[in-house]
């Protein structure tokens, strides 16, 4: 069987080395979720995250860090970063704004909303559940200074944001795309 050649145009081949490949596509994948459920708002969701560690889950590289909510990346680089936040009408709590939010700070200190994520909740005899979801990305150039945190506010103190250490119901997904 015959090896098919790609034209290199001219580039020889020891011009092509891992040292100058490195920092070229996807190298770092984490997952989080929130254990147990609360009610009412949270601005940060402080406690009861975990990295994701069921079914077959494939953290790739590093991973983040987490401490009382705020979220450590392991190096520089352009992140992608979503939340899904899934929320429980829990009996008589209708709500018309529930928001997701993720929080950036770029000082390690003031926290500003990056992406927000709105739904709401009807009072059915049915405890209806809906989730949010919230979207950024995230410019990391310092790993002291640059960090990530989320949030639900406008949660009505009657309903459920649910979190299960079994599967992901309210959860964070991470992933660095490249170099910054």
């Amino acid at each position: 069987m015959s090896k098919s050649q790609i034209a290199t145009g001219g580039i020889a081949d020891s011009a092509v080395t891992v040292a100058k490949t490195s920092g070229v596509g996807v190298t770092m994948g984490d997952s989080w979720r929130l254990t147990t459920s609360f009610d009412g708002s949270s601005e940060p969701i402080s406690s009861n995250w975990e990295r994701v560690d069921t079914y077959g889950f494939g953290q790739l590289g590093t991973g983040m860090t987490e401490s009382s909510g705020i979220f450590t990346f392991p190096s520089t680089g352009i992140y992608n970063i979503r939340l899904y936040v899934t929320f429980d009408e829990n009996g008589d709590g209708a709500d018309n704004e529930i928001n997701a939010k993720i929080q950036h700070t770029t000082d390690n200190s003031s926290y500003n909303d990056t992406s927000n994520g709105t739904t709401m909740l009807f009072s059915s005899p049915s405890n209806g559940t809906m989730t949010a979801v919230a979207e950024s990305i995230f410019d990391v150039t310092s790993t002291s200074t640059h960090k990530v945190r989320f949030a639900v506010t406008g949660n009505a103190g009657s309903n459920r944001v649910i979190g299960n250490s079994n599967t992901n119901q309210t959860y964070a997904v991470l992933i660095r795309l490249g170099d910054t």
